[in-house]
């Protein structure tokens, strides 16, 4: 038994040794995440959330008032264009028009019957002159036989009378054609009335058929058959019949955060993706990008707003798709990665590897400054810190010192920060933890930390405020 005691006793004294060894060893250390600086195809990509709409839709509207007599479609059927959507009752249009083109008919038969009054005063003048001729040529020939004394001066009389007879029923007949021509004329602007307000009775009719503007959707039917509609202001009840989205051009109509878009552009690519439709993504570009900031609590611009309250801001950004299809409805819900800009083998690290330190005497003036990575404590405002990166060295002693090292930076990709100046290819560099970077001092010692990777709250935490 006393010598199972000496070798217990044996055993615990040269692990003690070995653990003290090994404290020693470790002390003066930190244990850090490290990675590499490497080159990758970085994406600047920003996002926004909207809903699928189509670029253009009609509200058809009530043109008529009246009971609708039939419905031809119902929500969600497509109709081409010219296609007869709905009716309304047209009795009384239709008999207007009918009586209207009655009365045209009647005009018609009075303009034929003056016409004709015009050709049979036109044939009496013809008549007043042939007969007036001949009165002049008795008229002529009894002056000269009543100036040689060879007739009497009651014959003579008798034969200036008939010529002057004659003469007047000539302008008589004259008279009459203007007449008649005139009575034609008139006949012939009333049937120009006639006419018009025919067309404006065709209208009044034609209005009671609700006609498809152009290739469309339904997408919203309010109405039922048997239901009175009115002429009325736009979206009020009874005056919208139907609405039609023109699904030939699709869009994607999102918000994004004030601070994105700045880099947001015309033409920029975009991958749409639909909540509805998990799996699927669908090709887009940039087709519009809002200039007034909309309050993300209303939606409603700021220039509309009473409200002195200061809140985040969105602004509205379209995003054609591509390639259309029938997958897609109004109304959906969908989001939009817009890629803003994009680096091929970019020198590239971790974004949570950058971290903010004091400026120093060594800082170079083109550095550049940021408060978007991980803070220090320091009486330096974060305006007036450096942006860098803890570099890991191997000194003459063989051991593992930091050594901050100021960058700038480039494009943001989603998980990676492209790097212009300060870092070569292949350097390693702590990349974690946050709590770590936080309080590591420049020439520190440090070794790598093997132990698997674990998600806690002081590194996620760190994520939101990089």
């Amino acid at each position: 038994m006393k010598k199972i005691v000496i070798i217990v006793v044996v055993i615990l004294a040269v692990a003690g040794i070995v653990a003290l060894t090994v404290v020693r060893a470790q002390s003066g250390y930190t244990k850090v995440l490290t990675g590499k600086v490497v080159r990758s195809n970085l994406v600047s990509v920003v996002s926004g959330t909207g809903q699928i709409k189509p670029k253009t839709y009609v509200n058809v509207g009530a043109t008529a008032f009246g009971r609708i007599t039939h419905l031809y479609v119902k929500e969600g059927d497509h109709v081409k264009r010219g296609q007869t959507l709905a009716t309304v009752e047209s009795i009384q249009p239709e008999a207007n028009v009918d009586a209207q083109k009655a009365a045209i008919d009647a005009a018609r038969t009075d303009i034929a019957s003056y016409i004709a009054a015009e050709r049979t005063a036109e044939a009496n003048v013809e008549h007043a002159k042939a007969d007036l001729e001949q009165k002049k040529l008795d008229y002529d020939r009894y002056k000269a036989l009543y100036a040689e004394k060879l007739v009497s001066k009651a014959d003579f009389d008798a034969r200036k009378a008939a010529y002057d007879t004659d003469v007047a029923t000539l302008n008589q007949s004259n008279a009459a054609v203007v007449q008649a021509k005139a009575q034609t004329d008139s006949a012939r602007g009333h049937m120009g009335t006639q006419v018009a307000t025919l067309r404006f009775n065709e209208d009044a009719l034609n209005k009671t058929v609700s006609i498809a503007p152009f290739d469309a959707l339904v997408t919203n039917l309010p109405v039922r058959e048997g239901e009175t509609v009115v002429v009325g202001i736009q979206n009020a009840q009874g005056s919208t019949l139907m609405t039609l989205a023109d699904m030939s051009i699709i869009t994607a109509e999102v918000k994004v955060d004030e601070t994105d878009i700045v880099n947001v552009a015309l033409g920029q690519e975009a991958d749409v993706s639909v909540d509805a439709l998990p799996g699927k993504v669908f090709k887009g570009h940039v087709t519009e990008v809002g200039d007034q900031a909309l309050l993300r609590s209303t939606g409603v611009a700021t220039s509309q707003s009473t409200s002195g309250t200061e809140e985040a801001k969105d602004f509205k950004v379209v995003v054609t798709v591509d390639q259309p299809t029938d997958l897609l409805r109004p109304g959906l819900s969908a989001t939009a990665k817009i890629t803003t800009a994009s680096r091929p083998n970019a020198l590239s690290i971790p974004i949570q590897a950058l971290t903010l330190r004091p400026p120093d005497a060594k800082e170079k003036p083109h550095l550049q400054k940021t408060s978007t990575a991980a803070a220090t404590p320091s009486s330096a405002t974060d305006a007036e810190k450096v942006q860098g990166v803890f570099v890991i060295r191997t000194d003459k002693g063989g051991k593992m010192r930091v050594h901050f090292v100021p960058v700038t930076t480039g494009i943001t990709g989603t998980t990676d920060i492209e790097i212009t100046t300060g870092l070569k290819e292949g350097d390693e560099i702590v990349t974690g933890t946050y709590r770590v970077l936080r309080n590591l001092k420049d020439n520190a010692l440090v070794k790598r930390d093997t132990t698997p990777a674990t998600v806690n709250k002081d590194d996620s935490d760190s994520s939101s405020s990089s």
